[in-house]
């Protein structure tokens, strides 16, 4: 029996992905994925399409069956059971809900399909409604309500079956920019209060970044890297993260010696930047410096670490100013700096470029 809290919720459970492997035709889609989700965590998959996530989404729900290792929620193996005894909740896409059923009968829907109460349907159903605050909106079809209305929907029907492990199909996909972070509040909102382990597909970073605790990152089947938010945007382990996550400037260069902080490398911009890095790299080999638009700066004069820019073009983005300049050596960088009121774009045409006091750059062999 599955354990519950003092109010009546099951308690937080993890699940673990113990050598999840699954091809279609000749080629893998998930390649040996092993991965380890707390209790009450929440984790987002991300990479671009293709790269395997929706299909270890679709394993773990019990849609596929993978064609090697093991699935745990708690203690206890479930690759056995059919999907609809793996007390599993999942949020659709497309949402998938029943046009012809209400808004009240699409929440029910779980409860009846396990064969609960009429009792136990109708107060799971009133309590679900005040949650996601649509208790107005029980009579209606989900041709009349939105997209965020629909999507409250969704995760009512989730939740109502008391689920131990919550999965989301790029459950974002399908709202308006301006009601994205409306539902990314209330889902985590609602995962927390629930105490709910959350497993979330998705491409876009953002929505990776504003709530989940853990990143997976992955790539052709394989988790490339698993992180916080800030360890997989500040310490990428691979280029492949390094140019999926955020946006950065690629700069080629030359190792010229180790240091107490990492390595002294000689820029093909004709400067030098000491940059922090465990791995291990010999004097002479040839390496990529990566460094996030927000971590460059532009000065007025010349000095040490700096080089000359040529400016091509301002963008204003909100609180940022974004200069799209040349270096001498023909390399294109983005260069990110607060915006003052009022200010559009930057006058001077030259400037020199250098390392804001906060930058972390990383530092990868180059291809």
């Amino acid at each position: 029996m599955l354990p519950r809290s003092e109010t009546g919720l099951a308690t937080a459970q993890p699940l673990t992905l113990d050598g999840i492997t699954h091809s279609y035709g000749g080629g893998l889609a998930v390649d040996n994925v092993t991965l380890e989700v707390k209790g009450g965590e929440f984790v987002a998959l991300l990479g671009p399409s293709g790269c395997g996530k929706t299909t270890l989404l679709r394993i773990v729900a019990g849609f596929i069956e993978q064609g090697n290792g093991k699935i745990i929620i708690g203690d206890r193996p479930i690759d056995t059971l059919p999907p609809s005894k793996r007390e599993i909740g999942i949020v659709f896409q497309n949402y998938a809900l029943f046009p012809h059923m209400t808004v009240t009968q699409n929440i029910a829907y779980g409860l009846a399909a396990r064969g609960e109460s009429r009792k136990l349907q109708e107060e799971r159903v009133a309590e679900m409604l005040a949650i996601v605050q649509l208790e107005t909106l029980a009579d209606r079809k989900p041709r009349q309500l939105s997209g965020g209305q629909q999507q409250r929907v969704a995760l009512a029907r989730a939740l109502a079956i008391r689920p131990r492990i919550l999965l989301l199909d790029e459950p974002f996909a399908a709202l308006d920019k301006n009601l994205r972070l409306d539902m990314q509040i209330e889902i985590k909102r609602l995962q927390r209060q629930f105490a709910l382990t959350a497993i979330m597909v998705t491409h876009d970073q953002d929505e990776a970044m504003a709530i989940a605790d853990r990143i997976a990152v992955m790539s052709q089947g394989r988790i490339e890297q698993l992180g916080t938010p800030v360890q997989i945007y500040d310490e990428p382990a691979s280029l492949f993260v390094n140019g999926f996550i955020g946006s950065s400037n690629l700069l080629a260069g030359t190792v010229e010696a180790a240091t107490a902080e990492g390595y002294r490398v000689a820029l093909s911009t004709s400067t030098s930047w000491t940059v922090p890095s465990r791995q291990n790299f010999a004097p002479g080999a040839p390496v990529l410096v990566s460094v996030r638009p927000e971590q460059m700066t532009l000065a007025d004069e010349a000095g040490e670490g700096r080089f000359p820019v040529s400016l091509k073009l301002s963008l204003p983005i909100g609180g940022e100013l974004i200069h799209d300049v040349t270096a001498p050596d023909g390399t294109s960088l983005k260069v990110a700096v607060p915006r003052r009121p009022g200010v559009a774009s930057s006058r001077a045409e030259t400037a020199f470029c250098a390392l804001a006091d906060h930058a972390r750059p990383s530092l990868f062999a180059k291809p």
